[in-house]
């Protein structure tokens, strides 16, 4: 008889760590088929997608966007919520810059992870606070077997066949009856991508085609994890992440107006460790816990020029965050009955934000602030109960009550309206905040493969301290008492299983209440005040400024559909598609449109498998236009906004087991060598090759 755990039970378990899992309602699909809430490891390694931004772009509801400017950010929207209103988390520990958080999400490898979850509009109280238009949580792998080995590795090319870059990741691990452990590592290096043939130079000083310059980006990760299992029902584990990131910003392709911005990011790190834990209390109840330590440091630097070699210059500077966070969760699961579960969840986090900027001038002598800290604590307390009404009925409802108590927001200068006195360290005045959220779900599963759902959720979500505090070199007003915004989301869909056949659809509309914008405020004069009515201070100019205020409301409304089957033996095919509108305005800017989400985006692959080693698998993306603005105005134009960014990106991927353990492959991705651009002035990469190796024991 095996001694191993794995050994014996292989085919009943999974490589996800369940641990590590957030609220989804809808089970994974399985291989490379894409469904509405889950992505696997399988579709993310056949269709190339090593990035987060990238890999959820396959899913119905979620696009991928550029943020445009020279911070060089990947984005990421579902059903039309931005990364301020969709938490990011890790095993279900969040991830959160505390200053602004402006996640980059190209910085989050996804070759080493078991799936990707995402919660859309209906996101569970119980898993904390924020989720004002959905989550998305990356879970890590768990070993499944007493040797579990997965390595994988390609080398990526050009549009000229020329070296690219490369990623590589491997995972090892081993799984017994009461315990298991696992370390992972990937690593994900560009040395530059290119730009379509097609492109043409609109101010060669700025970008002259061919490689796009300042294109280059490095990331890589190690993770490991241990875990106890002493029994059937409890698990404990403790997980350790590190990784370091860093990469260029190309520059806009014909701004003539805005004085360019050289900067880098020569470090963009973040270090976590948690303990996860699943407890069972007697036969009706079980205690989930998470406790975690997180750290984010990062350095953006700006030089004189396009060498990157000098900084003298007045916008030349050293800007580094030091951000630290600790916190944790508790859940109670209680089974008061066999049709009547309740759940109690209780969140607190701590934030702590440190920066020091060092700024140059032509005399070469670097001036460094002293330090700077804000510090908050967030807390969340939920309760849902899923009572099953029938055998095929059942209803979920849930609400919690977030609270965020800011401890310290320091600045350093001269503080509005106080012009030509010595810069000093001063505090912004405090103001807690508390919100509530409100949600209910009602399942009907069928036994003929037809399962329906509907549910109505109010979520809100807290400003950043950037957006509260901010002065934004000296052209915005500080907003201590800004409020939360809040999204409530309906949604009714279903899906619908027949042997190889699977469909999935949802309608979905979204209410958006007191949504944050900077709202101008012309002619306002420097002041000691911080808010309106503003007094003239003696010797201060008059000058236009902007304030974060609660002034924005709006509609997103639209319709998602995925289908998967086998069509013939060794045939599959797949095929997803989104369709969105977005309103979204404040009476202060009646020329404002949200940007970075298409109309219309669908996403199709063919499975073909003419021997049972050899896989052809084509995939298309295509998207229609999007809203994005012109920048390259004078400050004092109004602003112009215009719709781009349609593509049909055609994907190749050819994979041959040599033998059953390893797997060589070939492709590309945009092979027709699409010119498009998704934010104004940044255009995206032209065709991509890549060669691949995998290696599974």
């Amino acid at each position: 008889m095996p001694t191993a755990y794995a050994q014996e039970a292989a085919p009943e378990l999974s490589d996800r760590f369940s641990l590590g899992q957030i609220t989804v309602t809808a089970p994974p699909a399985d291989g490379i088929a894409i469904d509405s809430s889950t992505l696997s490891s399988e579709a993310i390694y056949t269709f190339g997608r090593t990035a987060l931004d990238d890999a959820v772009n396959l899913m119905p509801g979620v696009s991928a966007g550029n943020s445009g400017g020279t911070r060089n950010e990947r984005l990421v929207f579902v059903r039309g919520f931005d990364r301020f209103q969709v938490p990011l988390s890790i095993d279900g520990i969040r991830v959160y810059l505390p200053a602004d958080n402006r996640l980059d999400y190209g910085r989050f490898l996804t070759t080493d992870i078991a799936e990707v979850q995402v919660a859309k509009g209906y996101a569970s109280v119980l898993d904390g606070p924020g989720a004002m238009g959905g989550a998305i949580n990356l879970v890590t792998r768990k070993p499944t077997k007493a040797l579990d080995i997965d390595l994988r590795g390609a080398v990526n090319f050009d549009n000229d066949a020329d070296y690219a870059g490369y990623n590589v990741s491997g995972a090892i691990g081993t799984r017994h009856e009461r315990w298991y452990a696992q370390a992972g590592y990937a690593r994900s290096f560009t040395d530059h991508w290119d730009l379509p043939n097609d492109f043409m130079p609109r101010v060669p000083a700025l970008e002259d085609g061919g490689a796009r310059d300042f294109s280059r980006t490095e990331d890589w990760r190690v993770n490991a994890k241990v875990g106890f299992t002493p029994n059937a029902t409890d698990e404990y584990a403790l997980s350790y992440t590190y990784q370091e990131g860093s990469k260029g910003a190309p520059l806009h392709i014909s701004d003539l107006v805005t004085t360019p911005r050289f900067w880098n990011w020569p470090e963009w790190n973040i270090t976590s460790v948690y303990f996860l834990s699943s407890t069972a209390l007697g036969d009706r109840a079980t205690l989930k816990t998470r406790a975690y330590y997180n750290q984010f440091d990062s350095i953006l630097r700006s030089f004189d020029d396009r060498t990157l070699a000098t900084q003298s210059r007045p916008y030349a500077f050293d800007s580094p965050y030091e951000d630290r966070a600790w916190g944790g969760s508790a859940q109670l699961d209680f089974a008061a009955s066999e049709a009547d579960t309740l759940r109690l969840a209780f969140h607190y986090r701590h934030d702590k934000h440190v920066e020091s900027q060092t700024s140059f001038s032509t005399a070469g002598v670097p001036s460094t602030e002293p330090r700077q800290t804000q510090t908050e604590d967030t807390f969340s307390a939920a309760l849902e109960n899923e009572l099953q009404l029938s055998s095929r009925l059942s209803f979920t409802v849930g609400g919690s009550y977030d609270w965020r108590n800011l401890i310290l927001a320091e600045d350093y200068g001269s503080p509005l309206g106080t012009s030509g006195t010595p810069s000093v360290i001063y505090n912004y005045p405090r103001r807690d905040a508390d919100t509530w959220n409100l949600q209910g779900r009602l399942d009907w599963r069928g036994d003929d493969g037809l399962d329906l759902h509907a549910s109505l959720s109010s979520r809100a979500r807290f400003p950043t301290i950037f957006e509260r505090f901010s002065q934004r070199f000296n052209s915005a007003i500080p907003n201590p008492d800004l409020k939360s915004e809040r999204a409530t989301n309906a949604e009714i869909g279903g899906s619908w299983t027949r042997g190889t056949v699977r469909v999935e659809g949802a309608l979905f509309y979204s209410w958006i209440d007191v949504a944050i914008f900077g709202v101008p405020v012309a002619g306002y004069p420097c002041t000691a005040s911080t808010t309106p009515p503003a007094v003239s201070t003696p010797g201060c100019a008059v000058r236009n400024m902007t304030q974060s205020r609660n002034v924005g409301k709006g509609e997103y409304y639209g319709v998602e559909l995925s289908v998967s089957a086998t069509i013939l033996p060794g045939l599959d095919a797949g095929f997803n598609y989104t369709g969105i509108q977005r309103k979204l305005d404040y009476d202060a800017n009646p020329l404002f449109h949200p940007t970075g989400v298409p109309t219309h985006k669908a996403f199709t692959y063919l499975d073909w498998a003419p021997t049972e080693r050899l896989h052809i698998i084509p995939s298309m993306d295509v998207a229609s236009n999007r809203w994005t603005l012109f920048t390259a105005l004078p400050a004092t134009a109004p602003q112009a906004y215009y719709r781009t960014g349609a593509y049909l990106n055609a994907g190749l991927r050819v994979d041959y087991a040599i033998i059953d353990s390893i797997e060589l492959g070939v492709g590309g991705r945009n092979l027709f060598d699409d010119d498009y651009t998704l934010t104004d002035g940044f255009p995206e990469a032209g065709r991509t090759l890549f060669a691949s190796i995998r290696a599974k024991y």
